[in-house]
């Protein structure tokens, strides 16, 4: 079935700002940004024709922007982890790498102006999840219930989550010298 064009762009023109400053947040840089936002409405197109209406078209885009967030986190988790074992098997000698170590390190150096660049490499630092609830209820002020539906977990392991979340933002910061948020 043919989704209604007209209908879809202007779906895109009310929700296109939304959804690009959320996958900017989720992904922690403009360009990374612009190619999530791409594909969650290409994805969203594909589907139009079967939107049922149960929630407000810019929730349903919400969820699949999320999604297909969660769904780029995991395939560069594997990526990396073939990346590391294809790196293993021909250097038998060598220490085991850490993961984690391919994330971006934090730089201490910043100045009080570069704050919004210091929460978005500590944001980069945080476990998907993490950093998805804190994007939600701290930078979107979504309520809690709105991001269980969307992330399809309980609401108490969503207030637990962000508890959590905050605590180990607040430590990157201290580990910075920074004060805490």
């Amino acid at each position: 079935m043919e989704p209604d064009k007209a209908a879809f762009e202007s779906l895109m023109r009310q929700t296109g700002p939304m959804i690009y400053t959320l996958a900017i947040r989720l992904t922690g840089n403009p360009a990374d940004g612009q190619d999530l936002a791409q594909e969650t409405f290409i994805k969203a197109y594909k589907g139009f024709g079967t939107f049922r209406g149960e929630s407000a078209a810019g929730t349903w885009l919400y969820r699949i922007c999320v999604n297909e967030w969660k769904n780029r986190v995991r395939y560069e988790k594997r990526r990396l982890f073939w990346r590391h074992v294809s790196f293993q098997s021909k250097e038998k000698d060598s220490p085991p790498r850490d993961l984690a170590a391919a994330d971006p390190p934090l730089d201490i150096n910043l100045e009080g102006s570069d704050r919004q660049a210091l929460v978005q490499k500590a944001l980069g630092r945080l476990e998907p999840q993490e950093r998805a609830i804190l994007v939600m209820r701290d930078m979107e002020d979504k309520p809690y219930e709105e991001i269980s539906a969307l992330l399809d977990i309980p609401l108490g392991t969503v207030k637990s989550r962000l508890a959590r979340s905050r605590e180990r933002l607040r430590q990157l910061f201290t580990a910075l010298g920074k004060t805490a948020l």
